[in-house]
Formats: C-alpha cells, structure tokens, sequence
C-alpha cells in the first residue's frame, strides 16, 4: 500500500519551492499525492465588502483556487505524478489538520514560511508550526 500524503499548498514562494522539493526527490514519494488549498476565510470576511458581493468574492476565490491547484496539477503530472486536490474554506491551520487526522493521511509535507522569526511563531504560531504539532502523523518541514 503507498502511503497517503498531504500537501497543503498556496500561491506562495515556500509551496512553490515545496513543490521543486518535491519533484527533485520525486523518486522518494508516491505517485499519487494529495495537494490541499485552503481558501482563507478569514481574508473572505473583510468588513467593508458589501453583502450583496460577498458571493462574487467566494465564487471568485474558489476559481483561483481551483486555478491554482491546477497549475500545481500540470507541474506534477509533467513529472510522473498523479496528483488528487481538495479545496475548502475555512482557517486554513484547523481545516489542514482535520483532513490530515480525518482521513489518516501518512505524511503532511508543508513549507514553512520564511520571515516569521522565531518570536512571531511563539507568539502566533505558523500554519506550518500547528500542523506539526496537531496531526497524529509525520510531517516534513520544507
């Protein structure tokens, strides 16, 4: 049985770079992987979005998350990969380790932002930083 691995992503240097990461190691990993984006609700919350809009701007982060997630899909399938993907709303430190944990996902590999600094993680905590120590499996810091 190949293990199950999660990939949380964004439209950030540090998932793009996970994803080189990953390719350049591609002989390590499975071929099929599953990549997780997470529309961030809290950004889809802003007060000064009037309500009768606030359908446009889900509707709209949901294609740019779908466009995303596609464009993650074509690097990996050009690679040999069979790539799955989910995408959801909500905070995307709680939704990653509730699908991680949910669906006994093997191993989480996720970059770890740069430019936090060490007192902003302890005070805050990264995404990265509450995947690691909320999912019942490994997790790989890129």
């Amino acid at each position: 049985m190949e293990p199950k691995i999660l990939i949380p992503v964004d439209d950030s240097p540090t998932a793009r770079a996970t994803i080189d990461a990953i390719i350049d190691q591609k002989s390590r990993f499975p071929k099929k992987l599953t990549l997780l984006y997470v529309i961030n609700q809290e950004q889809l919350a802003y007060r000064m979005i009037p309500d009768f809009q606030l359908d446009m701007v889900k509707e709209n982060a949901q294609k740019a998350g779908k466009n995303l997630l596609n464009k993650y899909v074509t690097t990996l399938s050009e690679e040999g990969f069979e790539p799955l993907t989910i995408l959801e709303t909500g905070e995307p430190r709680s939704v990653i380790t509730s699908i991680a944990n949910k669906d006994a996902f093997h191993l989480v590999v996720i970059g770890r932002h740069e430019g936090g600094g060490e007192i902003r993680d302890v005070l805050f905590g990264s995404v990265a930083n509450h995947v690691l120590h909320n999912v019942r499996c490994p997790v790989l810091l890129i």
